[in-house]
């Protein structure tokens, strides 16, 4: 009696060659085809050749010994609170916004893609004074932005602390931003209307567009909401350093300032 010495893997491509060969060579092949197929996944099973990985799950975060679910969640608003102050307080110096490319606000919608050609054709100074009066707006205002941050950190319950914990690297910011992005842009486009009229962002828009309009006639009756552009893109920028920052708090020990931070997050 001659023994079948066909290895689980030799077995499965001769399958799968045999169905394509019968396959390819006619239609009427084609329920022969599925069957062939329905072999192999029963030979994978049989034989735990299957090329599919299997699905892995990582274990919940466990709490530091010693941590319960209060002290979690008051160490999740305080990795909050240390975040965004120090967020606000780089923001809202000088050059917070103008300076960092990360975080710098951009002309609005097609301004944007035209900066280039507008520079191209000698409006360079008109588009440089625009940019800095719509950041110089910004990091006048964004200060304004505290008492709302306070409040929505103050409203984490225990479940959303939990869940935040058991999060990526940026889920406290990510949970405080749907949480707070449009009670801060009711907030603050006040404060950026303000700004703005300070800092002239008006004017060096009338003054950019009726020197280019001629040379760049894609700006010829586009009126941009200002203040929404800038009070959005404001916000955006806080969540970006916000995410940075708690990002530092649960990887870096030196970023964790307190003793709670210490406790929560490991030494």
């Amino acid at each position: 009696m001659i023994k079948n010495t066909i290895q689980p893997s030799r077995m499965i491509k001769l399958c799968l060659t045999v169905s394509l060969i019968f396959t390819m060579a006619s239609p009427a092949y084609a329920q022969w085809g599925r069957l062939m197929e329905r072999g192999q996944e029963i030979l994978e099973q049989q034989t735990g050749t299957s090329d599919q990985k299997e699905s892995t799950q990582e274990a919940p975060a466990q709490l530091p010994e010693g941590v319960n679910d209060r002290q979690l969640a008051m160490g999740l608003k305080e990795a909050l609170s240390v975040g965004a102050e120090r967020a606000i307080d780089t923001l809202s110096q000088t050059n917070g916004y103008m300076g960092d490319s990360r975080v710098r606000i951009q002309p609005p919608g097609m301004v944007a893609g035209a900066v280039s050609s507008l520079k191209r054709f000698g409006f360079e100074s008109q588009v440089e004074a625009f940019e800095l009066s719509m950041n110089r707006a910004a990091e006048q205002a964004i200060a304004q932005a505290t008492p709302v941050v306070v409040g929505a950190i103050e409203s984490m319950t225990l479940e959303d602390a939990q869940r935040i914990y058991q999060g990526g690297d940026t889920a406290a910011t990510d949970y405080f931003k749907s949480r707070t992005f449009d009670d801060l842009s009711r907030l603050m486009r006040p404060q950026i209307e303000a700004s703005m009229a300070q800092t002239g962002t008006t004017a060096a828009w009338q003054s950019l567009t009726s020197a280019a309009t001629s040379s760049v006639p894609v700006l010829e009756g586009y009126t941009p909401d200002l203040a929404d552009h800038v009070t959005e893109s404001a916000l955006n920028g806080l969540f970006l350093l916000l995410a940075e920052e708690e990002q530092k708090i649960r990887r870096d020990p030196l970023a964790r300032s307190t003793d709670l931070l210490k406790q929560v997050f490991g030494l």
